[in-house]
């Protein structure tokens, strides 16, 4: 029983602490307009930590947006999703790079929607420094969800709260199958 009340104190004190805690906030520059993400330092403390020391140790310099997924343009997956993803893009680059470990929408909480920007990876606990932002909703990409066989999904950690439009606008650029024939590229710093 005390052991309970004792847990409940704690959990209590952390929301509380967490209110009115400001969440760091990125700017994504890129030729096509700015995108302004929101970083959940508090729900998603791996995956945010870890771009946000990628931002700030300018791993992103040069960084670009390489691949649009649309409807029309993933006809082997019977499970489509609708994203654009960037990052370091250089193989040899990000190999040299250390992942992290898999931190799924059930633990975090925060899920795929529109907006929402995630570590792309292969398996789980294999993500370092590619990222994605989702167009529209997409529950596939949760925990559980069918994206991905083994049932993990993506570990999400913020949220873009300006520029969806030029999110959009990414998406719709030419692409030779999923990616892009001319490259986005981009820079990335903390709004201060």
């Amino acid at each position: 029983m005390k052991k309970s009340i004792f847990l409940s104190l704690i959990a209590f004190f952390l929301f509380v602490s967490s209110f009115g805690q400001t969440l760091p906030k990125v700017k994504i520059e890129t030729t096509l307009g700015d995108i302004i993400v929101e970083v959940d330092t508090i729900k998603a403390p791996v995956s945010a930590l870890n771009f946000l020391k990628h931002v700030k140790e300018e791993t992103y310099n040069n960084g670009v947006f390489y691949r649009v997924v649309r409807m029309d343009n993933q006809p082997q997956n019977d499970v489509k999703i609708e994203v654009i993803q960037g990052g370091v893009f250089a193989e040899v680059q990000f190999e040299k790079i250390p992942p992290i470990a898999h931190e799924t929408t059930e633990q975090t909480g925060i899920k795929h929607l529109n907006g929402t920007i995630s570590m792309a990876r292969m398996g789980p606990g294999t993500a370092s420094t590619e990222f994605f932002i989702c167009v529209n909703d997409q529950p596939e990409l949760d925990f559980g969800g069918k994206r991905n066989p083994d049932g993990q999904g993506f570990a999400a950690f913020g949220q873009v709260v300006k520029g969806m439009e030029v999110v959009r606008v990414i998406q719709k650029q030419k692409d030779v199958g999923q990616t892009l024939s001319e490259k986005i590229g981009f820079k990335v710093s903390l709004v201060e």
